[in-house]
């Protein structure tokens, strides 16, 4: 299984780009994982409406068609560690689909992306900047990962 994660921007502070590679790291230890990053839209676009329609393009050329995508939305299913856990072995249990996570730019999703996604994943229901999302984000990932090997790093 292959996991993906697209996120929209840069990340602009390098101890959140450190910890963001570190997790990715420890990740590959258990799947094959990949970070895209789109430009962002804000400053180049005209609109809110321009700039996630500008993203939501970027991100389908990203996607295939058998791919199994879940969006980072605050208005998402909130998992617990050990849930979420389980909601990724179902994933990794579905045949022949990579999943891909996708994090939004700063005015969120376009419609078009919101119904190619099959499910919506909240981290709070606290709202975090992007950078912060993706760092936390990832470590719940490995998180998930070594709860299903059994591993101790999850008390």
């Amino acid at each position: 299984m292959k996991i993906s994660l697209i996120t929209i921007g840069d990340n602009e502070d390098k101890y959140l780009a450190n910890g963001f590679e570190l997790y990715a790291k420890r990740l590959q230890h258990y799947v094959s994982f990949d970070a895209i990053t789109i430009p962002s839209q804000k400053n180049k676009s005209n609109s809110k409406e321009a700039a996630m329609l500008a993203e939501a393009k970027e991100i389908q050329k990203k996607l295939a068609p058998s791919d199994l995508v879940i969006l980072l939305d605050e208005k998402g299913k909130e998992y617990a560690s050990v849930e979420f856990a389980k909601q990724v072995q179902k994933y990794l249990n579905m045949p022949g689909k990579k999943m891909v996570f996708i994090i939004g730019g700063p005015y969120g999703f376009a419609p078009e992306i919101r119904e190619r996604a099959q499910q919506s994943l909240s981290l709070s229901k606290m709202t975090f900047n992007h950078q912060m999302a993706k760092l936390f984000f990832l470590e719940q990932l490995y998180r998930a990962m070594t709860i299903l090997k059994g591993e101790p790093y999850h008390h």
